[in-house]
């Protein structure tokens, strides 16, 4: 049976967001990405400014301590505005698509033994199974990763229709 199976979004921009941006994800200095680059800087910009104060105390055979410490902070701040830069950019991508969904008038999934296509007011994105790579599924969305990439929460649709989606996916997606 290659019967096509159709599932109709109400795409909330709440309930994307809440995925999204879950876990400060959406942070630019305490993201899961970036946490420890800030944490690592501050740590390097405090030793940088005590041995700087001491500075007087240090022999002169000592004194690269203090450029190596300077160099040490400018390559953790390098590090840190390179991940913030990513991080922005997301932001802006994930902020698009969201803005692109709370005006959409359909949102639709349709599936069936070889295709997957996602319709967003008449701009379809089909695939066949074999072109995703990843897929989580769990009680609060379904995530796929793959020739597109695609984020489904849960509240955006029926718990069966959820459930449904869930199964087919499963069965459809080899790990």
């Amino acid at each position: 049976m290659n019967e096509e199976k159709v599932i109709t979004l109400q795409p909330d921009r709440k309930n994307f967001e809440a995925i999204y941006f879950s876990g400060n994800q959406g942070s630019l200095l305490f993201s899961p990405t970036t946490k420890s680059k800030t944490i690592i800087t501050i740590a390097s910009a405090v030793i940088l400014l005590i041995v700087f104060l001491l500075k007087d105390t240090l022999s002169k055979d000592s004194q690269g301590v203090l450029y190596f410490l300077s160099f040490i902070f400018l390559l953790c701040a390098i590090f840190l505005s390179v991940s913030v830069n990513k991080i922005s950019r997301w932001k802006k991508q994930v902020n698009q698509y969201l803005n692109l969904l709370e005006n959409c008038k359909l949102y639709e999934i349709r599936f069936d033994q070889n295709f997957f296509t996602v319709n967003i007011d008449g701009e379809k994105e089909t695939s066949e199974w074999k072109d995703f790579e990843y897929l989580e599924a769990g009680n609060e969305f379904i995530s796929l990763e793959g020739k597109y990439s695609y984020m489904f929460p849960k509240k955006s649709m029926s718990e069966k229709e959820y459930n449904l989606l869930k199964k087919n996916l499963k069965d459809y997606i080899k790990k």
